[in-house]
């Protein structure tokens, strides 16, 4: 354990990044696994896994390493599969990627007794839109250096398998540096696929003010899936006027407000169907659903399937 601190400050000193404000609070974090992968100029690559006998926050300065970069983080993987953690219920601990540009000062939270993994990708621009080549104007918005933006996308499927295989995968293998950075581009290609679409792709700047204010109101609605919160609500707790709200909501999130409610209501009814000790009716009814048809319609469009066979091919043995 010892060595994986050592190793944390190792890599946070590379980042030309401080711990020092949260310093002595780092004795409540065991570490389950470190490692990162130095592929600079162009990337580096860190996997960390890790948890907490203490709730506890850290301000993370801009990383200075790159002079303009991504950070494309894919967080909370832990609970891609665990039907049975109750922090799988929460989006805001749900699996999920975030892209924010790499001087972008942001807060860290390690949550009391909750596992976590993350796989971060810090990618270089000018190489990254090589690596867009001709689509690059499709994506204008992540290459603009002087903005401030905060993105975040669901993982898709396929984006779990690859990031289960670059977990898995060991600094002593053949060519191992190359297999790292196939994987990570294999990643960044999904994700770019699935900004492009996106019906909006409008990005105006943010505010660090803008995105506290747009993630209160994503939490309060992720929190509140048995009832769809009213726009007054989320106006008073954002503390935006309803238009700017659904700006910036449909900037960072990729959806429309309610849109991202039934989405995520969607997700939740196929981790409470996969416990296979509820019905569909009972689920229907935990997620506030009155008319079990319309969820069933809703289920269908969303997965393809109608729940009852959805639960049947995916039901946990």
């Amino acid at each position: 354990m010892h060595d994986q601190k050592a190793e944390m400050f190792r890599i946070a000193e590379n980042l030309e990044i401080s711990f020092s404000p949260a310093e002595a609070e780092l004795k409540y974090l065991s570490l389950n696994k470190l490692k990162s992968v130095d592929l600079l100029p162009e990337m580096l690559i860190m996997v960390r896994a890790s948890i907490s006998s203490k709730t506890f926050s850290y301000k993370r300065k801009q990383i200075k390493v790159m002079d303009k970069g991504l950070v494309i983080s894919f967080q909370n993987l832990l609970n891609v599969d665990d039907e049975n953690n109750s922090s799988a219920r929460s989006i805001d601990n749900g699996p999920h990627v975030r892209i924010t540009p790499s001087h972008l000062e942001s807060e860290v939270l390690f949550t009391r007794d909750t596992h976590l993994q993350q796989i971060t990708i810090l990618v270089e621009l000018e190489y990254l839109k090589r690596f867009a080549g001709i689509d690059q104007d499709k994506l204008y918005y992540l290459f603009d250096a002087e903005k401030t933006f905060w993105i975040e996308e669901f993982l898709s499927p396929d984006m779990v398998l690859v990031l289960g295989q670059l977990n898995e995968l060991s600094s002593d293998s053949l060519l191992s540096q190359a297999h790292y950075r196939i994987k990570a581009l294999e990643l960044i290609y999904m994700l770019f696929v699935n900004l492009l679409r996106r019906e909006s792709r409008e990005h105006r700047d943010l505010s660090r003010e803008e995105i506290n204010a747009v993630y209160i109101a994503r939490n309060y609605i992720a929190n509140m899936l048995q009832r769809a919160p009213s726009k007054e609500e989320l106006i008073r707790l954002s503390g935006m006027n309803e238009l700017k709200l659904r700006r910036i909501f449909r900037q960072v999130f990729g959806k429309g407000i309610y849109e991202y409610y039934n989405y995520i209501r969607m997700q939740e009814a196929g981790r409470m169907l996969k416990m296979n000790n509820l019905s569909v009716s009972e689920v229907g009814y935990k997620l506030g659903f009155s008319n079990l048809s319309y969820f069933g319609r809703l289920f269908e469009k969303h997965y393809g399937l109608k729940p009852k066979k959805w639960q049947h091919q995916n039901a946990k043995q």
